[in-house]
């Protein structure tokens, strides 16, 4: 059987030594990110992904209002010393997208397909996991390393007034990406008894 695409997703791996040695122009990224989402499958093709690509200073921006609104929560200075460390690395990466779910289409969709109103947000965010994952592993493709994280909703309303964001766009997750200082360390799996089983 053909395994590109499972070669693919071996490759897509959580890196957080990323940086700004990028040979690859704002352009091509953002056609490369924007395809990536375009494609993924949808509930009902109702596309409800958003994203917000940021590069220089507002990529820093982001990872700025992160460290403010954490130091809001972090008892001491002595803890936040290892918070600042965690931030800055993901300032030094070259760019960060902001992914988002369009609410509107959300509710708009369950007025249109009441028998299934309850699925609607459930399925948007099944859309959004399989765009995180189509964007990250188009960027693996391109030797460019990424990490995920999910600092909403505690920095929703900053991230709103900093980039204008609609407020009908509810913030889901947050993509650093940059070139690959250091690799991944290894990754284990769980026993596939635990967690397949075959029918037949």
């Amino acid at each position: 059987m053909q395994k590109e695409l499972i070669n693919l997703a071996k490759n897509r791996r959580s890196i957080y030594a990323l940086g700004k040695n990028v040979n690859a122009t704002q352009d091509d990224l953002n056609d490369l990110i924007k395809s990536a989402i375009k494609n993924v499958p949808t509930a009902f093709n109702n596309q409800t992904t958003r994203a917000i690509i940021t590069f220089g200073d507002s990529h820093d921006k982001v990872w700025d209002i992160v460290l403010e609104r954490l130091r809001k929560e972090v008892p001491n200075e002595k803890a936040f010393e290892g918070t600042k460390a965690k931030i800055a690395g993901f300032k030094a990466a070259y760019g960060t997208v902001l992914f988002f779910t369009d609410m509107d289409v959300v509710e708009s969709f369950k007025q249109q397909a009441p028998l299934y109103a309850d699925n609607f947000y459930d399925w948007s965010e099944q859309g959004q996991g399989i765009a995180d994952f189509a964007v990250w592993t188009a960027l693996a493709e391109n030797n460019l390393g990424a990490n995920l994280q999910h600092y909403n909703p505690i920095i929703d309303d900053q991230i709103s007034t900093a980039f204008d964001v609609p407020s009908n766009w509810r913030l889901r997750a947050q993509m650093p990406f940059g070139s690959i200082e250091a690799p991944a360390g290894a990754k284990e799996f769980m026993a596939d008894e635990d967690r397949f089983k075959i029918a037949k």
